[in-house]
């Protein structure tokens, strides 16, 4: 038998609320694949949540370790979210949609947060989802893991700059900061400054994983769509598509930068330990992605959660069938095609790999 080939990659994970179920089935079926090594993940707001879970696991037992603290924590928070008053409205649980948009408590919750803030709305800053993380993740062990490093971005409220946080700096308060939409939390506060969801600034932030010398291989999962086809004209679409454009405009600017990168080495050949060319690979199913209404993000229902889990590892499956001998030898996304105004989000469905690998047992 031939020895097997591992391939060692750093992950991006995007934030996005519930649909960070989604990137949990991506590093779910990655983990079933021993052939992967992942170096070092970078995340923001959900994406560092599962960036967190994931390396606690990792520290406790390994692969399977990892996998069983992702799904634990994802069951934990659909749980937690029973008995939300934000709930699918009957027409939806009959119609099988995931959408909130007819939730009366959901819209009830979205026409506060747009009149009062939560400093208003919430005096005492109670967060349920802050104490269902510190009661789930050891942040002993997410410290004291050497397997993974960890990369979790929040935005400073004073400066607007971001602050990246890692081993053996990360605690609850690092990532609540990462996910702290200010018109639901109040602002936290670390080291004596505030700080507010770091999508804002990075979402996630690339260049911790550009300086990684373990890998050249950045895969970007991205579960916020870049492109929307119809135009937005109610009011509630107009915001859903302004906070996309907003979440993704710090990843866009990131990866016009690596493609600079990538063609200062190529045209003057800068190539050194200092100035490496960048692989990218992107783990996104724009088909998919668009459906998904922006106040599916609240729905924390285990169906809906297992639903997005098991898109995650279809996305992950074709991705390894497709791209997996391209690791460590090319980029597998166009970055250049990313700045035209034809940019179209590539389809994992497009082809296939002639002789793709099986899928590992899980």
């Amino acid at each position: 038998m031939g020895r097997r080939i591992i391939k060692t990659v750093d992950l991006a994970l995007q934030g996005g609320g519930s649909h960070g179920a989604l990137t949990w089935g991506v590093l779910d079926r990655l983990l079933m694949d021993e052939r992967i090594e992942i170096a070092s993940i970078s995340g923001t707001s959900a994406g560092a949540m599962n960036a967190v879970v994931m390396a606690e696991g990792f520290d406790r037992g390994g692969r399977d370790g990892a996998r069983e603290a992702l799904a634990t924590f994802w069951k934990a928070v659909s749980d937690a979210a029973r008995f939300s008053p934000i709930q699918r409205s009957l027409w939806d649980r009959l119609t099988n949609r995931f959408s909130l948009d007819h939730s009366p408590g959901y819209l009830f919750f979205e026409l506060l947060t747009r009149q009062f803030s939560p400093y208003e709305l919430n005096p005492l800053n109670i967060n349920p989802l802050r104490d269902l993380v510190a009661s789930l993740v050891d942040f002993e062990r997410v410290n004291h893991c050497e397997a993974l490093k960890v990369f979790v971005t929040a935005t400073n409220v004073r400066t607007g700059r971001g602050r990246t946080f890692t081993q053996p700096d990360l605690s609850v308060d690092s990532v609540m900061a990462s996910a702290c939409l200010p018109f639901m939390y109040q602002a936290v506060e670390i080291d004596g400054e505030a700080y507010w969801d770091g999508g804002y600034i990075g979402n996630p932030a690339l260049y911790p994983l550009v300086e990684d010398q373990a890998t050249r291989d950045l895969i970007l999962v991205q579960i916020n769509p870049m492109v929307r086809e119809a135009l937005p004209r109610t009011g509630r679409e107009i915001i859903n598509r302004l906070n996309e454009i907003t979440f993704n405009a710090s990843l866009i600017k990131e990866l016009r930068a690596i493609e600079l990168l990538h063609q200062l080495i190529e045209a003057e050949g800068l190539e050194s330990e200092r100035y490496r060319d960048i692989y990218v690979h992107l783990i996104h199913a724009h088909e998919e992605l668009k459906d998904l209404d922006a106040s599916s993000k609240m729905n924390a229902e285990w169906d809906y959660l297992s639903h997005l889990n098991e898109r995650g590892r279809a996305w992950a499956s074709k991705f390894l069938e497709r791209h997996f001998d391209d690791l460590g030898k090319r980029s597998t996304f166009d970055l250049k095609s990313l700045f035209t105004d034809s940019f179209r989000p590539p389809n994992l469905d497009e082809s296939a790999a002639s002789h793709p690998p099986g899928e590992p047992k899980p």
